[in-house]
Formats: structure tokens, C-alpha cells, sequence
């Protein structure tokens, strides 16, 4: 009886110990994963199931964002907003899908009448609104008209709705969209006005310039609405280029060194900080880092840290593997010479017979592969396999490792695997 009383006692440590164990790695994960969502999903709604996580450790994530990368995390009862500002203005893959500059002119002016508008609105008022604000003279000067007669237009604002759906700016309470494009229904929306407020990512307003100091062009004006304080001292410079690499890596697939050779100096630090400042980030959002001569990646092996995967399922995800294989042969026999947009679609159109029944049967109609090649071209961009110019487009470091050889079929009926996979799904050099 005397022996088991310290005994018990130590048994009861050591339970006291794993259990707390088990809680610190179990909240560690939960702050990781609040994390990543909230890099995927910088307007988050409570919608998310991630966002009782994002509350339950507002602290410690307003703290990494702003430490890591100089983003401001704003956490409400309702949403949270990751004021997630680029480090590349200069990026023309960013942006909401199939939004082109007309309809990035509607989704503000969208906004701007749902700014001023009642908690509830209709698809149909939403667009009389529209119709007002559309008829204002200098943007008639710019060539801008909105009538909502033809369909396409109609299609248009139901577009712009469906991203602000997404967004969790406007809940639908009623309706059909499509029954509004045909003209014989409507619907009606909710509008959640703490989102709508932290849709703005920018420092500054765009309409706070008066019109005579207004910047003159819109890598300017771009410039000045992201435009952040930086401390006139050597350590505000370095905070300032650790905050932008940071950024850089978190949401670029690959950063190259070839990038920064304009900034000798940005180009230097990133050269001599990149193994820590990847280690940092990648321990913190679950990430492993790819150190290359010729830059780095941080890879998420899981894949559901992208919005644009590479290998992927589906018919352009297949197109583009095959054109990142051929480019990057071309590559080979042509260092730094660019390949011609038609001579990819040539290729295209050469792999139908071959690959076609993996296709769906709009991708085998002759002329498809224009289109094809196109969008295969922009995806690889993306992901900053390849640079494209008027020339045509060359193949950047990371598309080597997409160079695979000979192509083995293996019929989907024996493996269940996707054809199109290879053991380099999670990896980019």
C-alpha cells in the first residue's frame, strides 16, 4: 500500500504530461490549418469551416501575419479579413476567373450601389442601380455603356452577382439568376455589409485623390493604393524586403532569383536569407521548401494550399501537361528561344489523334486547338512554369522537371489512376 502511492503519482504525471502534449499539438495544428484557410481565403465568413478556428486564435494569427509578412488581420463576429496585399502588381494571372476589365467595372460599381442600398435587394433593382451609375459621363468617355437590354449584358451582372455570392458579400434568399438573364424571373439577396466593408484591400481609397494630383496611369495608381509606410532606416528596409519575399513565397508557385535584378540589393538579401525565411514560413503553414540555383518553392504537398494545381484531372489540365512535356523539349533543343503560340496549338492538334478519347468532345473539334493552347499557355504561366511575350513562350527553370520522356499509357480500367499523374505532382524544380 505505501509502494503505490508514489507510483500511482508518477502515472498520473506522465498522463498530465502526454495529455498536454496531445493538446499543444492538437491547437498547433488547428493554428496552422486557421492559417492556411485564411491564405486561400482572405474574406472569410463564418460560413467557413474553418472560421470558429480563425476566432479561437485571432492573437496568435494577427500576430504571425504581421511579423511574417506585414498583413493586417481583421477578425469580427461574423468574418475575418486578411488584408493579403500582392507583392507583384505586375501579375496579370491574379484576378477572379473569366473577369475581364469591363466586368472588374461593373463589380465596383456593383459594389458601390450595394453601399448605398437597403439590406435587402433584388437582382432586378441591383441593376436599375447599375444602370444609373453606368450613365456617368467619363465613363461614356471611356468607351464604357451598360444597358442591360441584350442578354449578354444581363449574363454579365448575373456573373458579377455569382462572384459576390461566392465572396459572401450577398446571400440569396430567393430566385434564380438564370430566370432574370431570360427575363422571366428574378431574385432576391441579402446584403452582408461587414463583408462588403472589408472588400478593399488597399491603404488607401481610390477616389481620395482630388482629380488634378490623381495618379496618371494605372501601374501608378496601382502603385499608390497598396503604397505601405516603410521606416527610413536600414532596419525598416530589411522589414520591408522580409515582409515582401514573404509574400512572394506564399503566393507565387516558384520565385526566381532573375526576378529581383532590377533591386541588386532585394536580389543580395533574398540570396543570403532565403534558408531561413523559408524555413520560418514553411514550419508555421505546413510547407516544404525547394532551394535551386535558380530560386524557391514552397510546396504544398497535399495541394489544396493552390488554386491551380499541376498535374490535375480533366481535360485541360491534361492539354496542359502535354504542352508543358513538349515545351519543355523545345526548351532543350532551343535554350531561350521562344515557341510561337500557333506552333503549340500545332502540337495540339497533332496529340488529338493520339490522346483525344481521354478529351472531351469539344477539345477534338478541328480548330479547337487554338483555344486549347491559349488557355493551356495562360495556365502555365500561372504557375510560372513558362514567360510569355509577343514572341511566343519560353520555358522558365521550373518546367524541366515536366521533360518526362516517352509517355507510357496505362489504361484508367487497370489502375484507377489518373493518366496523366507522375511522381513529380508535388514538386515544381
Amino acid at each position: 500500500m505505501t509502494g503505490a502511492g508514489p507510483r500511482a503519482g508518477k502515472d498520473r504525471r506522465a498522463d498530465a504530461h502526454a495529455i498536454k502534449d496531445v493538446l499543444s499539438r492538437h491547437r498547433d495544428e488547428e493554428r496552422r490549418d486557421a492559417l492556411r484557410a485564411l491564405l486561400m481565403r482572405p474574406l472569410m465568413t463564418a460560413a467557413h469551416a474553418d472560421f470558429a478556428a480563425v476566432r479561437r486564435h485571432a492573437d496568435a494569427l494577427r500576430d504571425w501575419f504581421a511579423q511574417a509578412t506585414g498583413w493586417i488581420l481583421h477578425i469580427e463576429r461574423d468574418c475575418a479579413r486578411l488584408y493579403k496585399r500582392p507583392a507583384d502588381l505586375g501579375d496579370p494571372s491574379r484576378g477572379a476567373p473569366a473577369f475581364d476589365r469591363r466586368r472588374y467595372v461593373l463589380f465596383c460599381l456593383a459594389c458601390a450601389a450595394l453601399e448605398r442600398a437597403d439590406p435587402q435587394i433584388t437582382l432586378h433593382t441591383l441593376g436599375e442601380k447599375l444602370l444609373t451609375l453606368a450613365s456617368e459621363p467619363e465613363l461614356a468617355a471611356r468607351g464604357f455603356a451598360f444597358t442591360l437590354e441584350a442578354q449578354h449584358e444581363r449574363r454579365e451582372l448575373v456573373a458579377v452577382c455569382r462572384f459576390l455570392l461566392e465572396l459572401g458579400v450577398l446571400h440569396r434568399v430567393a430566385g434564380d439568376e438564370d430566370a432574370f438573364v431570360a427575363r422571366d424571373g428574378d431574385a432576391l439577396y441579402d446584403v452582408q455589409r461587414r463583408v462588403l466593408a472589408g472588400l478593399l484591400a488597399a491603404t488607401r481609397g481610390p477616389s481620395t485623390w482630388p482629380p488634378d494630383s490623381a495618379p496618371a496611369t494605372l501601374d501608378a495608381r496601382l502603385e499608390a493604393l497598396v503604397e505601405e509606410y516603410t521606416a527610413d532606416n536600414e532596419e525598416g528596409r530589411r522589414t520591408a524586403m522580409r515582409h515582401h519575399l514573404a509574400r512572394r513565397l506564399l503566393d507565387d508557385p516558384v520565385v526566381y532569383f532573375d526576378e529581383f535584378d532590377a533591386d541588386p540589393a532585394l536580389r543580395a538579401y533574398f540570396q543570403s536569407q532565403r534558408g531561413p525565411l523559408a524555413t520560418r514560413l514553411c514550419e508555421a503553414v505546413g510547407l516544404v521548401p525547394e532551394q535551386r540555383a535558380e530560386g524557391v518553392a514552397l510546396v504544398d504537398e497535399g495541394g489544396d494550399l493552390t488554386d491551380a494545381a499541376m498535374p490535375a484531372e480533366g481535360t485541360a489540365a491534361h492539354i496542359t501537361l502535354l504542352v508543358a512535356e513538349f515545351l519543355a523539349g523545345a526548351a532543350r533543343a532551343r535554350p531561350g528561344a521562344p515557341v510561337p503560340e500557333a506552333e503549340v496549338a500545332a502540337f495540339i492538334g497533332a496529340a488529338a489523334p493520339l490522346y483525344g478519347r481521354y478529351w472531351k468532345k469539344a477539345a477534338r473539334e478541328p480548330g479547337a486547338e487554338a483555344e486549347l493552347a491559349r488557355d493551356s499557355l495562360a495556365r502555365l504561366a500561372m504557375l510560372r512554369l513558362i514567360r510569355r511575350d509577343p514572341d511566343g513562350a519560353s520555358g522558365l527553370p521550373a518546367l524541366a522537371r515536366f521533360s518526362l520522356g516517352d509517355t507510357e499509357l496505362i489504361p484508367r480500367k487497370t489502375t484507377g489512376a489518373n493518366p496523366a499523374a507522375t511522381d513529380n505532382q508535388a514538386n515544381l524544380f
